[in-house]
């Protein structure tokens, strides 16, 4: 491979990647859209001159077709009359005229097979210019969700996930010592001895008011072996030691 080619090579694998970096596919999909629209009134001026060409030939076709049977009628009226001489001017324009009629026939047809394939290309190239279009929207649709993508990617790898984790197992290490201290903090006003001396003087309490409550039962004859008359000596007795007192 020579210098120049190398060179050449090395250029358009620089540029072409700098090209391709800057192609937006959605613009190049609408641009190529509106091109292809763009041809669609150009095709039909030129179908239109196709078509106009064909009436033209059809129009002098039946000119030609009127004008031999006027020169027939013609040299048959002449030869009636004896003219030979008329007749025969007669009969070398209607050689001229027939000989006209077949070329703007020949010319008719052509125009009509072109015509019918002009109309054809315009209709072919007008569907594969709404096929054309439909797969465009499609490619621009994708496209559009591409570039979100990429954007929610973007997003994400800017989404400094560690950092946050790392607050998070913070504050939940903070939360659970402060949770741990007042637990322990608990336990010890649970456990002093201030606590434990409250207990035993509620639970003291508790047995005075019980055997309050069995010392009435008993005056009342409600517990097995008392009686009444017991009941009733109790006050008396307790009458006595008041007023030794």
């Amino acid at each position: 491979m020579g210098t120049w080619a190398r060179l050449k090579r090395s250029i358009r694998a620089m540029f072409g990647g700098l090209v391709e970096k800057t192609e937006d596919p959605e613009l190049i999909l609408q641009q190529t859209i509106r091109d292809m629209r763009d041809r669609v009134p150009e095709l039909n001026n030129s179908v239109a001159q196709v078509m106009a060409t064909e009436k033209l030939l059809a129009k002098n076709k039946e000119r030609l077709e009127g004008q031999v049977v006027e020169l027939d009628s013609k040299i048959k009226a002449s030869v009636k009359l004896g003219r030979d001489d008329i007749a025969t001017a007669y009969i070398g324009q209607l050689q001229q005229a027939q000989l006209d009629l077949q070329r703007t026939g020949q010319q008719l047809d052509h125009a009509t097979n072109a015509s019918k394939q002009a109309l054809k290309a315009r209709d072919n190239y007008v569907l594969q210019m709404q096929r054309r279009t439909a797969e465009a929207m499609q490619l621009i649709n994708q496209s559009k969700q591409a570039k979100l993508q990429e954007q929610l990617a973007q997003t994400m790898e800017s989404f400094q996930l560690g950092d946050d984790a790392s607050s998070f197992g913070e504050m939940r290490d903070k939360i659970d010592r402060r949770s741990a201290a007042a637990e322990a903090k608990m336990q010890l006003g649970t456990s002093n001895v201030d606590t434990q001396m409250q207990e035993i003087e509620r639970e003291a309490t508790d047995m005075q008011l019980q055997d309050k409550l069995l010392d009435y039962k008993r005056e009342m004859g409600l517990l097995p072996g008392s009686t009444t008359k017991q009941v009733g000596a109790l006050p008396a007795a307790r009458e006595e030691s008041a007023s030794e007192q």
